[in-house]
């Protein structure tokens, strides 16, 4: 037991700050200050006669920031794709549409679209009924539903 938390534990600790830190770079205050910071780095270019120590500084904390907010967006997109592919799967689960589909995101890219062109014909094929039948709803074309 004692090992399931400690190895929890580094987790949570990144998990906490990735979600903090991309709140706080996607906020407009981020943005100003990552202007702010090249727009003094630029004014003091004269000052340092525009040497490469004066260039590398700028390129060295652009590649850390780059570095590290790659990691961020990744955890950030990892947790936001795992949230809604639990949403849609109790969707699916507790929906009168078809148990099978959960889980379709560990299927190849072949597979997926093989399955996306069958849902596409239903679709059509639903469409077409509704027309047909006089139903309520937005009629749309062929060629509007392919696109």
């Amino acid at each position: 037991m004692r090992r399931q938390e400690s190895e929890r534990h580094p987790r949570r600790w990144f998990a906490s700050i990735a979600n903090k830190a991309s709140q706080a770079a996607g906020r407009a205050s981020a943005f100003i200050l990552a202007c702010a910071v090249i727009v003094i780095w630029a004014v003091t270019g004269p000052l340092f006669r525009f040497s490469d120590t004066w260039q590398l500084v700028i390129n060295t904390g652009t590649t850390i920031v780059t570095f590290l907010m790659v990691f961020l967006i990744q955890n950030s997109q990892n947790r936001d794709s795992a949230a809604i592919q639990v949403k849609l799967d109790e969707l699916i689960r507790t929906g009168s549409v078809q148990n099978s589909f959960v889980g379709i995101e560990h299927l190849s890219a072949d597979e997926l679209e093989e399955l996306r062109a069958l849902c596409e014909e239903r679709a059509r094929v639903v469409a077409a009924g509704r027309r047909g039948s006089g139903r309520c709803g937005p009629a749309r074309s062929r060629d509007a539903a392919d696109g």
